[in-house]
């Protein structure tokens, strides 16, 4: 059975891959001037726990573009930028960068969602992420 994530600031998360831990706590944080708003879904494993799904909302006025966001996760994550390529990912805000078990895409100018996967999850990240809508009674 499909499993739905719930609302995350503004967003539904409208599928959660099977087999993905059942413990889920969100956060708040704040990087530089870009606030997120994260779900993690993880699991106990024999030597602590995995986090196995993530979701944040990141809301910035320095998110202008793609570009932008893209540089402001690799910061964020301490990644090299090359390592994600523009994607035929089809997501209905528009176009997103995809990387080995990451999707993210800007929604609009200042907002933008990031779903990170484990690579045993990295084959569900497409449905995950394109599951992941604006909420039906927020607004961006």
């Amino acid at each position: 059975m499909d499993r739905d994530g719930g609302v995350l600031d503004g967003f539904h998360v409208g599928y959660v891959p099977p087999g993905v831990g059942d413990e889920v706590s969100d956060f708040a944080s704040e990087w530089e001037d870009v606030r997120l708003t994260s779900r993690f879904w993880e699991r106990r494993k024999a030597d602590g726990h995995q986090v196995d799904l993530r979701v944040h909302v990141l809301r910035g006025e320095r998110l202008t573009d793609l570009d932008a966001l893209r540089d402001f996760l690799a910061a964020y994550h301490e990644r090299d930028p090359a390592q994600w390529r523009l994607s035929d990912f089809p997501h209905g805000d528009g176009p997103g960068l995809t990387g080995e078990a990451q999707a993210f895409w800007l929604v609009a100018p200042g907002v933008a969602v990031s779903v990170l996967t484990t690579p045993e999850f990295a084959g569900a990240l497409p449905a995950t992420a394109l599951a992941v809508r604006v909420a039906a009674d927020d607004e961006v």
